[in-house]
């Protein structure tokens, strides 16, 4: 059975987590948000609604900072 060469092994490892982090990301976004209604506002601005946009916020800056992480250069 043949090896991978490491480089192809650490490019797919890199695409892996980045996929699966996205979707982890999404899927708790889409529970809170879509099922249990915070993202939707038929009631008016409720502080649920505004604490699931700031949680957005604040995730999706440490989702970029995790793919700075994975897809960085290393020096």
């Amino acid at each position: 059975m043949s090896e991978m060469e490491p480089e192809v092994s650490e490019f797919l490892k890199k695409i892996v987590w980045s996929l699966s982090a996205i979707m982890v990301w999404m899927l708790i976004n889409i529970l809170f948000g879509i099922k249990w209604g915070y993202a939707l506002f038929e009631k008016g601005h409720t502080l649920g609604s505004i604490i699931f946009y700031v949680w957005i916020a604040i995730s999706l800056f440490f989702l970029y900072k995790l793919y700075q992480k994975f897809w960085g250069e290393k020096t």
